[in-house]
């Protein structure tokens, strides 16, 4: 199953592969929505359909793509979910994909990194950029975004109490 998260990341992008994600999460359920977008403080990042900035976690891997943010970290860092069709803009949509989180619940991948939000930023906000030294904004590509050097973004890189303490 995680395996074929980290080949199937094309095809999740698919219809066959968003269908999947969207019965996974149920009939009805909302789209799953992946935008590029530009933050005054940190350039080019994704965020969700309402603005929310997405995060990556060092702790998690892509390779096989693994998502480690569980109990409490989730609360903190909220995943984000395969909700129906896939939609996608600004970005590869081969670089989309999903992984299987321990409860069974279908996550969002890109670059293979599992995606989450920051449950105390409001939309445009990037309150969670390097909070604990370990979570960043996703760029477009899936890699980790930082600001420019001398720039003060985000949250505190030494708080230890990043809710990071999945696996």
């Amino acid at each position: 199953m995680a395996s074929s998260g980290s080949n199937s990341g094309g095809s999740a992008g698919s219809a066959a592969g968003g269908a999947s994600a969207g019965e996974a999460a149920g009939a009805g359920a909302p789209k799953s929505t992946l935008n590029a977008t530009a933050s005054p403080q940190l350039g080019s990042i994704v965020t969700d359909s309402a603005g929310n900035t997405l995060y990556r976690f060092d702790r998690d891997s892509a390779n096989p793509p693994k998502s480690r943010c569980v109990g409490p970290c989730a609360q903190k860092w909220p995943p984000v979910l395969a909700n129906g069709d896939i939609t996608v803009t600004g970005l590869e949509r081969s670089l989309v994909g999903t992984v299987k989180r321990p409860d069974g619940t279908m996550q969002l991948t890109l670059a293979g990194w599992p995606l989450y939000r920051y449950a105390e930023d409001k939309p445009g906000e990037v309150k969670g950029e390097n909070v604990g030294g370990v979570w960043f904004a996703s760029s477009p590509a899936g890699k980790k975004v930082t600001p420019p050097p001398g720039t003060k973004v985000g949250g505190d890189p030494n708080d230890g109490n990043y809710g990071g303490n999945g696996g």
